[in-house]
């Protein structure tokens, strides 16, 4: 590949820089098919832990059949990487990756560095994983204009400096000199790249660009046709063949045998964010006069009355919660709806975060094993 600069004045496209990418990445998406193989299952982790539980979590992990392990890129907590290079070298299986950063945080020279330095450990191989960012105003960060292109930027700097290529950048975003190559060793295979979002314009530029969409803070199984529609129209626009950009479904998991406490701790942990995810969810219908009280309670520090107004059937489309047989039928309705991937994020238990491991270790992920064999 030789180097390539993009016009300012022009809108970036990788109908013609990512044709070769593409056409190796072809897939079959099957989402009208009413039992699927070859889904995954994955594991996130919020970054906000000592340098050994790091270590500790990877090692469980690592004895069950988990496809990925994922840590989020909240601010202020820790950034992804550091993390994820604990991690690395106590996971022999999964794959690791970040979940998600956004470039207004990270520039993309450091997210290929660091995605190089982790392949160099990961036995299971990486991924890359790019969000708008939430929240980013409240830490004092400038998001990036226009958004939706400093994304796709992002995704052609990275793919040029993994290549071993020249830089050589000019964009709307972001100008890198003709001599600027990545100076580390690189990885021997190409890295898949995940895009989160709920909306359809990022949605349609990963179905241009990415591996995976992923909807993050949602268990709703109505909302995977609706962005597999959002990254159809993205798929067309370059020729790539319909279902190559795979769907991921993710948020909080609350697992115990103790159905009920799990449940009521799952209400408390949702009520802090519903107010704001269910405004992002179009397939819902949600009494805005409801949504406004569990906000009213949560800033009065209210979490348990809050919690108390969370219908069963509201709590489902945003989590995980329930005895392993819950978790195991809804990971099946993802499934069977088209999600590629579902991945069970934190807290993952009532108490310790290892009860809830081992029951998905050792009860979800056998239980799925039609949806996850190959």
């Amino acid at each position: 590949m030789r180097p390539f600069s993009i016009d300012r004045a022009a809108p970036v496209s990788l109908a013609l820089v990512g044709a070769c990418y593409n056409h190796r990445r072809q897939g079959d998406y099957s989402e009208r098919q009413p039992h699927l193989t070859n889904r995954e299952l994955s594991i996130a982790f919020q970054t906000d832990k000592r340098a050994r539980d790091y270590i500790d979590l990877a090692k469980l992990v690592n004895r069950y059949a988990f496809d990925a392990v994922t840590v989020y890129c909240d601010a202020p907590y820790h950034p992804s990487y550091g993390p994820l290079l604990l991690m690395a070298p106590h996971i022999e299986r999964a794959r690791l990756g970040p979940a998600g950063i956004p470039p207004s945080r990270m520039h993309p020279l450091d997210i290929a560095a660091q995605t190089a330095l982790l392949a160099d450990l990961a036995a299971g191989g990486v991924y890359i994983g790019l969000v708008r960012g939430g929240w980013l105003a409240d830490h004092g960060i400038r998001e990036l204009e226009p958004p939706i292109t400093a994304i796709r930027e992002t995704v052609d700097i990275i793919r040029v400096l993994l290549a071993g290529e020249s830089a050589h950048y000019d964009g709307r975003v972001f100008q890198i000199a003709e001599h600027v190559r990545a100076p580390y060793p690189l990885p021997s295979d190409e890295i898949p790249l995940q895009i989160g979002t709920w909306g359809k314009k990022l949605a349609e530029l990963a179905g241009e660009v990415a591996d995976e969409v992923k909807v993050g803070g949602s268990a709703n199984a109505d909302m995977i046709p609706l962005i597999a529609d959002y990254i159809a129209a993205g798929e067309a626009k370059v020729g790539r063949q319909s279902g190559t950009v795979k769907i991921v479904i993710g948020a909080v998991s609350v697992v115990d045998e103790d159905r009920e406490a799990a449940r009521w701790v799952a209400r408390k942990a949702v009520s802090l964010y519903m107010p704001i995810v269910s405004k992002l969810d179009p397939t819902l219908a949600i009494d805005p006069e409801l949504m406004s009280r569990i906000e009213e309670l949560v800033k009065a520090g209210d979490k348990d009355g809050a919690a108390r107004l969370i219908p069963d059937d509201i709590l489902d489309r945003f989590i995980f919660a329930g005895a392993p047989a819950d978790i195991i039928k809804h990971c099946a309705r993802l499934y069977d709806a088209g999600a590629h991937r579902v991945e069970l994020g934190t807290p993952h238990a009532v108490t310790e975060a290892a009860i809830g491991i081992r029951l998905i270790g050792e009860q979800v992920i056998p239980a799925l094993r039609e949806y996850l064999s190959p």
